[in-house]
Formats: C-alpha cells, sequence, structure tokens
C-alpha cells in the first residue's frame, strides 16, 4: 500500500494525545460512538476491529464480548496498544494493512469506525462488500462517519491536534464543507447520510443508516 499519514505521521503515543482532548464536545462523541456499538452486544460476540490503532475501543469493548481482534497498519500502534490492552486476555491486536485483511476466521461483530472508510482512502462501496464476506451468518458490521452537526466541534479538534504538532496546520480556506485540509497535504473527508444509505443499498444486505448524538453517522449492515 502506497504511504498511510497514520501509520507514518499519527500514531502510538501522538494518536494516545488525539483522544486526550480538552473539548467536552469531543470526549462526548467519542463515547457515543463506543456507547452505540455497546447496545447491540449481548456479550457473545467475536469482533474485528479495522484500523485500530493502539486498541482504544478495544479496550472499552472486550469486557463486552468472548474475543476482539484488533488489526491496524502501524506497527508502533500494535507496539504500544500490547502495552495498553496487556490486562485484556480476550483482546489481540495485530500488524495488518486493512486493505488486504489475512485472518481466517469469521467474526460477529466488524468495526470499522471513527470515520474509518474515509480515513482508509477506500472505495467504499466495494470494501464493505469485501468486509460482509468477513461476517459469519446473522453478523453485522458497524461503519461510522462524522455527523454534519459535529462540524464545529470536529474543526475545533483538529485545530487542538495542530497546535499539539499531531497535525500540520489546518489550511482554513479549503477546510469546509465536511473535508478538513491541512497544509502539508493531510485530507479528512466524511461520508453523509446519503452516501451511507447508497452504501448500505450497494452491499445487497439489510442495513440502517442512524444518527448518534448528533456527532456520529452510522450504517449497520446485517449479514
Amino acid at each position: 500500500m502506497k504511504d498511510n499519514y497514520y501509520d507514518q505521521n499519527l500514531n502510538a503515543q501522538k494518536l494516545y494525545q488525539v483522544y486526550h482532548s480538552k473539548y467536552c464536545g469531543v470526549s462526548q462523541y467519542l463515547e457515543a460512538e463506543i456507547s452505540f456499538v455497546k447496545n447491540h452486544l449481548q456479550g457473545t460476540e467475536q469482533i474485528l476491529e479495522l484500523g485500530a490503532g493502539y486498541g482504544r475501543i478495544m479496550k472499552e469493548l472486550a469486557p463486552l464480548c468472548r474475543s476482539i481482534v484488533g488489526i491496524d497498519i502501524s506497527r508502533e500502534n500494535v507496539e504500544f496498544g500490547r502495552e495498553y490492552l496487556k490486562e485484556m486476555e480476550n483482546a489481540q491486536l495485530l500488524v495488518m494493512d486493512a486493505h488486504h485483511i489475512q485472518l481466517e476466521a469469521s467474526f460477529d461483530v466488524i468495526l470499522c469506525l471513527q470515520n474509518g472508510l474515509s480515513a482508509m482512502k477506500v472505495e467504499p462501496m466495494e470494501y464493505v462488500k469485501e468486509v460482509m464476506a468477513l461476517l459469519s451468518a446473522d453478523g453485522k458490521a458497524f461503519f461510522s462517519s462524522y455527523s454534519p452537526n459535529f462540524w464545529e466541534q470536529r474543526v475545533a479538534w483538529f485545530q487542538e491536534q495542530a497546535e499539539k504538532g499531531l497535525l500540520g496546520e489546518i489550511d482554513m480556506d479549503e477546510t469546509k464543507d465536511g473535508v478538513i485540509v491541512c497544509k502539508d497535504g493531510f485530507r479528512a473527508t466524511t461520508h453523509s447520510l446519503e452516501d451511507m444509505d447508497m452504501i448500505g443499498r450497494a452491499s445487497g444486505y439489510g442495513y440502517q443508516v442512524t444518527e448518534v448524538d448528533e456527532s456520529s453517522i452510522f450504517l449497520v449492515v446485517e449479514k
């Protein structure tokens, strides 16, 4: 895969700092996204998280499932995450490119959260079909993006990250319409409610699109 911003620039300790924001709205967004998934769990699921970073979400979900596997392209993330998750005996974090998933098992739940479809620069309709192939019968895949109602908080959060040196300087002239642009070339896009609906329909499976807490948009596809 070509150079990945999250692998080279925003990993391990830097990624950890991203989620320690001074903004209450950011904390609420992060908590609401995880809570939405928690409310769908029965406690018996085998879960796979794509683009798991250092295991932030995995640590929250591990007590509520049978097992959880996370994959991330950054070796630094995984090394940091294995220490972060050391008390979670049912959690495993692997170095793996989410564009080329090499796992034999099938999963009851697959997660691609926190704007993962955009962050991983995939063709979403094709990628969702690939993800669905990894699900067991009756399994569910969760994909999330940012709600347009979270735009002001999102821009403030990214500016905070830039001030910490975690991202390049924000180009405020180019940052608009759901797209955040940094002067170092980084671009953070989103998928709208309409986008998620089209992706769900293209999957060929039953699906629902939901706005959560006016901060996230979720597409949940059921096999």
